[in-house]
C-alpha cells in the first residue's frame, strides 16, 4: 500500500494546470529533465532530451526545405553596428534587445559588433557582392543557428535571451516570385506544424504594427495553448525592396537593365518546442506526438525476480524487432524500482506507448501496449507487435492533432464589441475573433482594455465581422485577437 502512494506523489509534485499553467509548464519541463536554467540572464540548458526534440524538428523541416529546392549556409553570429543603420526601420524594432561586443583582446573595438538577433543585414550585405545578374536569381538560402535578443521577461523555450532557430532568406527577381515563396514557405510551415507537431495552426497575416520591423508584409501561423493563449509559430516575411535598396541588392534584368531585387524573410525557432508541450501537455506531464518524440516506445519488463532472465531475454528479442524496424524503443530493466514507478514516470516524459512484458505474457505469446494519449490498453500478439505499435504510433499521431483541433474550436469565440470581448475574456480562455476598421489606435483600444493584441487577419475566417470591435465603425478586416506568449 506504501509504494502505491509512492507512486502517486511522483505526479502529486507536478502543479495541475488549472491552478497555476505557468508553474506547471515549469515542473514538467525541469522534472522531464527537458532543461536547465544557465547562469547567465534569460539563458537555458537543452538537455539531451530536450535537445533530441529539436533534432527532430530540425531534421524533418531540413528536408522539406531541400524539397523545394533551399540551400544552407553559415553567417557570422557578429553583425556591424554600421550594418543595422542601413536599414533604419528595422534597428528601430531591434535596437532595445540588441547586445553588443565592445572589446576584444583587452582592446576597445572601433566598431560595435551586435550579437545577431535575426540575420537580414548579414545577409543583404553578402547578396549584394554575390548577386550581379538575374541568371543569379533566385537565391535561396536557409540558415540554422543561434540568435540573441536581450528579453525582459523569459519563459524556457517560448522567450529566452539566446535561442535556437532557422532563418531563410532570399532574393528574386520581382515581386511576384517573391511573394509566392513568401507564402509557399508560410504554408510548408503549416504543413509542419499540422503534421509533424500535431499543432493546429491559423495562418493569416499580421497587422501593420505587429508585422516585422522593416518587412512589407508579415505573415504567420497561430497557434492556441492550453491556457487560451496565442503562440506565434512560425513568420514568413515579404521585404519587398526595402533590403536591397539598403544594401544594394542590384542586378542586371533581361533587358541588361539595373535592376533591385526583391527579398524574403522567414523563421521558426525552439518556441516550437514550448508550443507543443503546452498544446498537449495535462496533469500527468509531457505528451508528445510520436514524430517528435525523443523516445516513442518504452518496453517495460516486469515479474518476479526468479523469472527475470527470462524475460529480459525475450524483451531484448522484441526491443531488437522495434528498434530494426526503425522505432525510437528504450528499455528500462531496473531491477530495483517498482513497475508502477516506472509508468508514472514515462507518462510524464511524454513517451507516447509503453510496452509491458512479464511471464505470463510471454507463456500467452502476448504483451500489453498502453497509450500515453488516452492510457488505452491493449493486449497484442507478440509475433505482430511491430505493426501493432506502428498502427498505434499512427493513431496517436492522428488523435493528438484532433484533440487540439477540437480543444481549439471549443475556445475560439466570436465578439462584436469591447464590452462583449472584456466580459468573455474574464469568464472565457481562448481566441477571440472581431472585426477591425484598420486603425492602430482601435488596435491599441482593445489591448489596453483586455491585455489581448492582434494575432492575425486569418485567410479563412469562420466568420465575416462587419463592424469594428473598438469604435464600431465599418471593418475592414476581420481579426483574431488573444492574449499571447
Amino acid at each position: 500500500m506504501a509504494s502505491d502512494k509512492q507512486d502517486k506523489q511522483f505526479v502529486t509534485e507536478i502543479t495541475p494546470q488549472s491552478e497555476d499553467f505557468s508553474r506547471w509548464y515549469i515542473d514538467v519541463i525541469k522534472k522531464a529533465e527537458l532543461m536547465d536554467y544557465a547562469p547567465v540572464r534569460g539563458c537555458i540548458v537543452f538537455r539531451p532530451d530536450g535537445y533530441a526534440i529539436w533534432e527532430h524538428i530540425q531534421q524533418e523541416m531540413d528536408r522539406r526545405f531541400k524539397e523545394t529546392g533551399h540551400r544552407n549556409a553559415y553567417f557570422p553570429m557578429l553583425i556591424p553596428e554600421s550594418f543595422f543603420q542601413k536599414e533604419k526601420e528595422h534597428i528601430e524594432g531591434f535596437n532595445p534587445e540588441l547586445p553588443f561586443v565592445t572589446e576584444a583582446g583587452g582592446d576597445i573595438l572601433e566598431e560595435r559588433l551586435a550579437v545577431r538577433p535575426t540575420s537580414e543585414t548579414m545577409f543583404g550585405h553578402m547578396y549584394s557582392k554575390w548577386i550581379k545578374s538575374y541568371r543569379d536569381l533566385p537565391v535561396l538560402i536557409n540558415q540554422w543557428a543561434n540568435v540573441m535578443r536581450w528579453e525582459k521577461r523569459t519563459m524556457p523555450f517560448l522567450r529566452t535571451s539566446e535561442f535556437l532557430w532557422q532563418e531563410g532568406h532570399t532574393a528574386h527577381e520581382d515581386e511576384k516570385d517573391a511573394r509566392e515563396e513568401t507564402m509557399r514557405m508560410l504554408e510548408l510551415y503549416r504543413d509542419f506544424s499540422e503534421d509533424y507537431l500535431a499543432l493546429p495552426v491559423i495562418m493569416g497575416q499580421k497587422t501593420p504594427s505587429e508585422k516585422f520591423a522593416g518587412a512589407v508584409d508579415t505573415f504567420s501561423i497561430e497557434a492556441m495553448m492550453k491556457d487560451g493563449k496565442a503562440v506565434q509559430a512560425g513568420t514568413s516575411h515579404y521585404m519587398g525592396t526595402n533590403f536591397a535598396k539598403a544594401f544594394e541588392i542590384q542586378y542586371l534584368n533581361r533587358d541588361n537593365e539595373l535592376e533591385f531585387a526583391h527579398t524574403t524573410s522567414w523563421g521558426t525557432s525552439t518556441r516550437l518546442i514550448g508550443s507543443l508541450i503546452m498544446a498537449h501537455g495535462d496533469d500527468r506531464g509531457l505528451v508528445l506526438p510520436p514524430k517528435v518524440a525523443p523516445t516513442q516506445v518504452i518496453l517495460i519488463p516486469i515479474g518476479p525476480p526468479k523469472m527475470r532472465d527470462m524475460v529480459i531475454e525475450r524483451a531484448d528479442a522484441l526491443f531488437a524487432e522495434l528498434k530494426a524496424a526503425g522505432i525510437r524503443v528504450n528499455m528500462d530493466d531496473r531491477a530495483d524500482v517498482r513497475p508502477g514507478w516506472k509508468f508514472n514516470e514515462y507518462e510524464m516524459r511524454g513517451v507516447p506507448v509503453r510496452i509491458e512484458i512479464g511471464p505470463r505474457d510471454i507463456e500467452n505469446g502476448v504483451c500489453l501496449l498502453a497509450s500515453r494519449l488516452g492510457g488505452d490498453k491493449l493486449t497484442v500478439q507478440l509475433d505482430n507487435v511491430v505493426a501493432e505499435v506502428q498502427q498505434l504510433l499512427e493513431d496517436i499521431q492522428k488523435g493528438m492533432f484532433q484533440r487540439a483541433l477540437e480543444f481549439r474550436s471549443e475556445h475560439f469565440h466570436s465578439v462584436d464589441n469591447l464590452d462583449e470581448m472584456r466580459t468573455q475574456m474574464e469568464a472565457k480562455r481562448g481566441f477571440f475573433l472581431a472585426g477591425w476598421c484598420g486603425s492602430e489606435a482601435c488596435e491599441e483600444t482593445v489591448r489596453a482594455e483586455t491585455g489581448a493584441t492582434s494575432r492575425n487577419i486569418p485567410f479563412d475566417p469562420q466568420e465575416r465581422k462587419s463592424t469594428c470591435v473598438a469604435c464600431g465603425e465599418a471593418a475592414k478586416h476581420t481579426v483574431v485577437f488573444a492574449k499571447a506568449y
